[in-house]
């Protein structure tokens, strides 16, 4: 039998410590959706309803919450590390 991967690691791969990526949220007072930043912290692999998920922790850029926990398919990678290295 086939070992398949964990439920969104095959994304989790593309992701690195350190990355900014964003997420989106929705404002009902605004009524639209609101772009959010952050800088990736841990990136780990989580039991979820029975499931074996990647999951990772990022610091919002805007410094008013603190870290947030996300299901790693739901970011979208803004700019990488190495990068800012270049």
């Amino acid at each position: 039998m086939d070992r398949k991967d964990n439920f969104g690691s095959l994304l989790g791969q593309d992701f690195n410590i350190g990355d900014i990526v964003e997420w989106t949220t929705f404002d009902k007072i605004q009524q639209e959706w609101l772009t959010n930043y952050g800088i990736i912290t841990t990136i780990n692999k989580e039991i979820t309803s029975g499931r074996l998920i990647s999951v990772s922790k990022v610091v919002p850029i805007n410094g008013i919450q603190p870290e947030i926990k996300f299901f790693t398919a739901s970011l979208k990678l803004v700019s990488r590390t190495s990068d800012l290295n270049d």
